[in-house]
C-alpha cells in the first residue's frame, strides 16, 4: 500500500508522522511518499518536498511568491501521477491542499483529509470543495464531526493528536520542576508561562504588556517561550534591559511546570489547557485587518478551549480590552485558588471532547478501513 502525504507546516509534520507510526502498526509494508518534513521523515516518508520551502504568511508574502506558489503546485500534481498512490492524505494546510484535493479526484485517486479547514469560522464556501473531492474527512475538534455531518459530509471524528503528542512528551521528554528549574537557572517561585506569539509583530504588541504586569508580581517569574527563528537580540530590544528569562525550544516543559500563563490565540490555548494550566488569553492585531476579521469570521471565541467548551472557560482579551490593566485583573484571578479549581475541573471536561489519547491510532484505523473497503 502507498500513501502519498501532503503536509506544509510544522504541526503537519508533528501530526504526520504521529499518524505514520500508527499506520505502520496495521500496515507494516506500507509505503509512504510526500511533502513534510523531519518528524515525518523519521517515521519513514520519502521526503519529496519540505514544509518550510512553503511557508508564505500573510496577503502581500503569498502575492510576492505566487509564482513558487503556482510552481508547487504543479510539482505536488507531478509527483502524485508519478508515484500513483493507492491513497493521498491531505494534512491540514487548506490554502494549497483544497486545490490538490480537486485534481486528485479527478485523477481518481483515494482524497483523504485529515485536520479540517476552519470552515465553520470563515470561508464556508469551502465545504462544496470538501463535499466534492474529499473521500473522507478527519476532524480533531468534537463540534465538527455534527458541523460537516449536517452538510452530507463524509466526516469521521478522530480525536486531537494534540492529546497524544503531550501524553508522548510527558512519557518522554518531560522533565521535573526541580530539573528544569536547575536547567534554567530559576528560583524556586511560581512559574509564570509567557506565550507572545510567534511573529515579531504580534509580540512587538503584546509582550510589553505582559512585562508591565510581571513588574507588579515579584512573588512570581516570568518566563517567555522564545519563537523559533527569531534571534535572540530580537527579544533583547523588546525585553530593554528587563531581566526576565527566554526559553526556546522547550516550550512543552515550560507549560509542564507553569503556574499560570498568559498565551497568545492560537493552538498555543489549547495546548496550555491539556498541560492543565490556568491562562488569559490575548489577541490584538490592527485595526484594519481587524475589522475585516470581525465582518468575515463566525465565531463566539477565538480561543480553542471556549470553542470546544461552547462556554467562557478563560478569560479572553480582545484588541481594546487587552490592557494593561485588564490584563492584570485577570491574571489575579487565575491565581487566586476559587478562580483556579473551576477552570482546571473545565479543563478535565474540555480533555473528555477531544477524544482523549488515541488520535493517531484513530485516522490510522479509519485510513485502512477506507482502503480496503
Amino acid at each position: 500500500m502507498k500513501y502519498f502525504i501532503v503536509s506544509g507546516e510544522a504541526s503537519g509534520d508533528l501530526h504526520g508522522a504521529n499518524m505514520i507510526k500508527a499506520l505502520k502498526k496495521i500496515q507494516s509494508d506500507a509505503e509512504f511518499v510526500g511533502w513534510g518534513g523531519d518528524l515525518m521523515q523519521k517515521e519513514g516518508l520519502r521526503l519529496t518536498k519540505h514544509y518550510k520551502e512553503l511557508a508564505f504568511m500573510g496577503f502581500w508574502e503569498v502575492l510576492k511568491n505566487i509564482r513558487t506558489i503556482f510552481k508547487n503546485i504543479r510539482l505536488c500534481k507531478t509527483q502524485i501521477q508519478e508515484e500513483q498512490p493507492d491513497a493521498v492524505i491531505f494534512i491540514d494546510y487548506p490554502g494549497f491542499n483544497l486545490r490538490m484535493t480537486k485534481f486528485a479526484h479527478m485523477q481518481g485517486y483515494r482524497t483523504l483529509y485529515y485536520i479540517s479547514p476552519t470552515v465553520w469560522a470563515w470561508k464556508e464556501s469551502r465545504i462544496k470543495t470538501i463535499k466534492k473531492y474529499v473521500d473522507r474527512l478527519f476532524v480533531i475538534l468534537p463540534f465538527e464531526q455534527q458541523f460537516y455531518a449536517e452538510r452530507d459530509c463524509e466526516v469521521e471524528f478522530v480525536g486531537h493528536p494534540l492529546i497524544d503528542a503531550i501524553d508522548d512528551f510527558k512519557q518522554t521528554k518531560a522533565i521535573s520542576s526541580q530539573e528544569f528549574k536547575s536547567k534554567y537557572g530559576l528560583s524556586e517561585q511560581p512559574i509564570v508561562a509567557l506565550l507572545p506569539g510567534s511573529r515579531k509583530q504580534e509580540i512587538n504588541k503584546k509582550l510589553p504588556l505582559m512585562l508591565e504586569v510581571a513588574k507588579k508580581y515579584p512573588n512570581y517569574q516570568f518566563i517567555v517561550a522564545g519563537a523559533p527563528g527569531l534571534e535572540k537580540s530580537y527579544y533583547e530590544e523588546v525585553l530593554q534591559g528587563n531581566p526576565i528569562k527566554i526559553i526556546y525550544n522547550d516550550t512543552y516543559n515550560l507549560l509542564n511546570n507553569a503556574y499560570a500563563g498568559l498565551i497568545t490565540s492560537g493552538t498555543a490555548t489549547l495546548e496550555t489547557a491539556l498541560f492543565n494550566v490556568p491562562q488569559v488569553v490575548v489577541y490584538q492585531a490592527g485595526k484594519i485587518s481587524y475589522s475585516i476579521a470581525k465582518r468575515l469570521v463566525n465565531i463566539k471565541f477565538i480561543s480553542l478551549v471556549n470553542l470546544i467548551l461552547d462556554k467562557e472557560v478563560v478569560t479572553e482579551l480582545i484588541q481594546n480590552d487587552l490592557t494593561v490593566e485588564n490584563l492584570e485583573k485577570e491574571f489575579q484571578k487565575i491565581i487566586d485558588k476559587p478562580n483556579r479549581e473551576k477552570i482546571l475541573n473545565h479543563y478535565k471536561q474540555l480533555k473528555e471532547l477531544c477524544g482523549g489519547v488515541g488520535a493517531s491510532d484513530n485516522i490510522a484505523r479509519g485510513i485502512v478501513k477506507i482502503i480496503e473497503e
